[in-house]
């Protein structure tokens, strides 16, 4: 091996600058290196080995209301724009009643490339109490024989894993019979979220996220109460170190952040973070899906 001599001067050089390198504040733990592809990609979502689109087309802005008030043509019109344009993954929910618009939008499309997620509420008599009953109406609604996932939606308590234990087993039961083919929950509130970090029968999460911690989870389930950014991406990159599937919500902040720089930075976060596979975003028109479409696309480019 050659070796080289080196000056005083040159040595004091380098050894000021790997000093100086040492009192450089060090480098954040979120964001990570973002990975390259593009809105369309279809990832995997964890060890269940279910797949969606890396963009997901919502319909639950302010409960549903914002898509339902489009109108059925106007929403069949827009979710073609999006399908056209690579979006495989629609996420829709009971609470929501966008099921039968959501029929009406996919009649005619390719099932197979779908990704269709719906969601039960935990505390809804005649639903999650009859959960088979609810799951076989949530297929006729949808005009499908499956659904690729199905969350049990907001759990707010730290415990819910044991208060749900039939439902849980229900939808065991379903997956075996093919009505659904991956299982999990959505969270409102740090309780819930830490708790469903620990619980192995979940295979896919759904997260809010964003990097204001706008609506994120916090101490209880409120919702104007401020997330704690800290504790949930502990738990969400807990969750993918885990293998499960984890699909973001509340990118654009509930719609809150018309800044689009917000939008902009909330993005880049979510495609960087490193352990979110695919998120949803609430559409109402074409240039908002078109803009998601190319904040993702520069983000991970």
């Amino acid at each position: 091996m050659e070796c080289r001599s080196i000056s005083r001067r040159q040595f004091l050089m380098r050894a000021s600058a790997a000093a100086g390198a040492a009192l450089l504040p060090q480098s954040p733990a979120w964001p990570a290196a973002p990975t390259k592809g593009t809105h369309a990609d279809v990832v995997t979502l964890g060890k269940c080995g279910v797949k969606a689109t890396r963009l997901g087309f919502g319909t639950g802005s302010n409960g549903g209301r914002v898509q339902r008030d489009l109108g059925q043509d106007a929403f069949t019109e827009l979710f073609h724009h999006a399908f056209d344009k690579g979006i495989r993954y629609v996420d829709t929910a009971d609470n929501y009643k966008t099921h039968g618009m959501v029929a009406q939008a996919i009649k005619g499309l390719p099932r197979q490339e779908l990704f269709i997620l719906s969601k039960m509420p935990w505390r809804k008599a005649g639903v999650s109490d009859k959960p088979l009953a609810s799951i076989e109406r949530y297929l006729k609604e949808l005009g499908t024989d499956y659904l690729d996932c199905l969350l049990i939606h907001c759990a707010t308590v730290n415990d819910w894993h044991e208060q749900l234990k039939d439902l849980m087993a229900a939808f065991d039961e379903a997956k075996k019979k093919g009505m659904i083919r991956a299982k999990g929950v959505s969270c409102h509130g740090l309780p819930g979220l830490t708790r469903a970090t620990l619980v192995d029968w979940v295979d896919v999460h759904l997260v809010r996220v964003n990097h204001k911690a706008l609506h994120m989870d916090g101490a209880t389930d409120k919702w104007t109460e401020p997330g704690d950014y800290d504790a949930c991406m502990r738990e969400i990159r807990a969750m993918h170190d885990k293998g499960r599937g984890v699909l973001g919500m509340k990118i654009i902040g509930n719609g809150d952040f018309t800044d689009p720089e917000d939008r902009e930075k909330s993005i880049r976060h979510t495609m960087a973070c490193g352990c979110v596979d695919a998120v949803t975003i609430g559409f109402k028109s074409k240039q908002e899906i078109d803009e998601a479409i190319a904040r993702i696309n520069g983000a991970l480019a």
